[in-house]
C-alpha cells in the first residue's frame, strides 16, 4: 500500500495533471495540506489570540468544504477541481484554527 493512499484517495478525476503527470493528492486535499503547512508556519511566527469569535470563524470557513463534499457525495451536482482546492484552501486554515484551538484548551485545562 503506498503511503499517499492513506493520506488521500487520489481519484485522476479528482487531481490536477502536471504535463501529463497526476498530482499525488486530489485537488481539495492539495488545498487543505497547503493551507494547514501555511498556517502553521504563520501561527508559529505570529501570536494568534483564539477568541470564541476567531474559532467560529475558523467553523465557518469548514461550511463551503461540507457543502461542496456533500453534494458531490449525494450527486447533486457536480464540482470541478478549481472548486475543489478554493473549498480545501478555506477548510484547511477553518481546520487549523479549530484543531489549535483545542490544542490550547487541552494543553491549558487538561494537562
Amino acid at each position: 500500500m503506498n503511503f499517499l493512499n492513506l493520506i488521500c484517495h487520489r481519484k485522476p478525476e479528482r487531481s490536477f495533471f502536471i504535463r501529463g503527470h497526476q498530482f499525488p493528492l486530489c485537488a481539495r486535499c492539495t488545498g487543505f495540506y497547503t493551507t494547514m503547512i501555511l498556517y502553521t508556519v504563520y501561527a508559529y511566527h505570529v501570536p494568534i489570540v483564539y477568541t470564541p469569535e476567531y474559532v467560529l470563524f475558523g467553523i465557518l470557513l469548514c461550511i463551503p468544504t461540507v457543502l461542496d463534499g456533500t453534494t458531490q457525495l449525494f450527486d447533486f451536482r457536480h464540482s470541478n477541481n478549481y472548486l475543489r482546492l478554493s473549498t480545501g484552501l478555506l477548510g484547511g486554515i477553518g481546520l487549523m484554527i479549530i484543531i489549535k484551538f483545542l490544542k490550547l484548551i487541552i494543553l491549558t485545562y487538561v494537562l
